[in-house]
């Protein structure tokens, strides 16, 4: 069954509003419970509704609340590329920095070190490049000086080199073999052992994930409104207290077709809360996450069931002016806790409308 198949069964969402602009296609307005189109809009008397309304101005928020998942983020799967026998594992949910190791070959240690390049050769005296950089960054980082931060593996880099494979317990060659070490964003957390002490140290070891807290939300492609990076959020814990966070990564997701369920595309978005602290001692759970869509201040609204469709398109509302009433053609902008934003049609705050029994 496909993400979206199971989130429209899910209990406990609070789908509150969309927004719409004026021309409300029939979909549109299907979706959002507004009536079928059927009145004329004219200027003439009708007969007064039997139940009235007022226009009032407010500040409308369009808001929803979705679950999401409390975790640590997409995990990196380790391989060893150090030929020998797997002598140590971090334990899993320990947090590996720069400079320590990872995992240790035949005793020996496997370094975390910070970039976004991953090794790919050996670094040896004359070698150049942006993996020579990163690699001196990480040294310049750890303590170690006399050599100048560029791209060019110098005798001055060995010796520092030197300096450094002697304080893990290496042979000091100088040179940096490949598989020595394994380059992430910055502190991992050890999520799964994918292989024990005595394996051989090839194929996959371990994964990791970044340290901090991170909640996953899977949204359907209609709420796409919501997915904006940078945007605000709230996530409530379980325990009742609320955090905020933002959005920081929006991605679209495609599950293939299964047997008699069609393919299926969704929108996975990733939270991080302001006060990571305020996690601690929570991992893989269920949370609330509150989005905010949009903000209007002080606007015109009526209850949405004051809405009629008219017949030549668009809506309008039945304006009541002491006994006697006419329908006039408004605009729509928008919807949030079963009101809606109005404009046009000479509508002023205070007026009484009609509401369709």
């Amino acid at each position: 069954m496909s993400a979206s198949r199971r989130r429209r069964g899910r209990a406990g969402r609070v789908a509150v509003t969309v927004a719409v602009v004026a021309a409300v296609g029939a979909a549109a307005a299907a979706g959002l419970g507004l009536p079928d189109r059927g009145s004329d809009a004219s200027t003439g008397s009708a007969a007064t509704p039997p139940k009235t309304t007022k226009v009032t101005r407010q500040t409308l928020v369009d808001t929803q609340t979705e679950d999401g998942k409390l975790g640590h983020g997409d995990s990196v799967t380790v391989s060893g590329r150090v030929p020998g026998t797997v002598t140590e594992l971090p334990a899993v949910g320990a947090t590996v920095q720069r400079g320590q190791a990872l995992y240790r070959v035949d005793n020996t240690p496997v370094v975390l070190l910070y970039g976004g390049l991953p090794a790919y050769r050996n670094l040896a005296p004359g070698t150049e490049g942006d993996d020579v950089r990163q690699l001196e960054e990480n040294l310049a980082a750890l303590g170690y000086k006399g050599f100048t931060v560029d791209d060019e593996y110098t005798a001055s880099t060995a010796t520092a080199v030197k300096a450094w494979q002697g304080k893990l317990g290496l042979t000091k060659t100088g040179v940096v073999e490949l598989g020595r070490v394994v380059y992430a964003a910055g502190p991992v957390r050890v999520d799964e052992h994918k292989a024990a002490v005595g394996d051989p140290a090839n194929g996959a070891l371990l994964t990791c994930t970044g340290t901090g807290p991170v909640v996953t939300v899977t949204l359907e492609v209609a709420d796409q409104r919501l997915a904006v990076v940078g945007a605000a959020v709230t996530v409530k814990l379980p325990t009742g207290k609320s955090v905020p966070g933002k959005i920081v990564k929006v991605e679209t997701v495609i599950t293939p077709a299964q047997g008699n369920e069609p393919a299926g595309t969704d929108l996975e978005v990733t939270v991080t809360p302001d006060d990571g602290a305020a996690f601690a001692g929570l991992d893989q759970m269920t949370v609330e996450v509150g989005f905010t869509a949009g903000r209007k201040e002080q606007v015109l609204t009526v209850p949405v069931s004051a809405l009629l469709a008219l017949a030549e398109g668009g809506y309008g509302l039945q304006i009541v002016d002491g006994g006697t009433s006419r329908i006039v053609a408004v605009e729509l902008g928008m919807f949030a806790a079963g009101r809606v934003e109005v404009s046009g049609g000479g509508i002023t705050e205070g007026a009484l409308v009609g509401v369709p029994s």
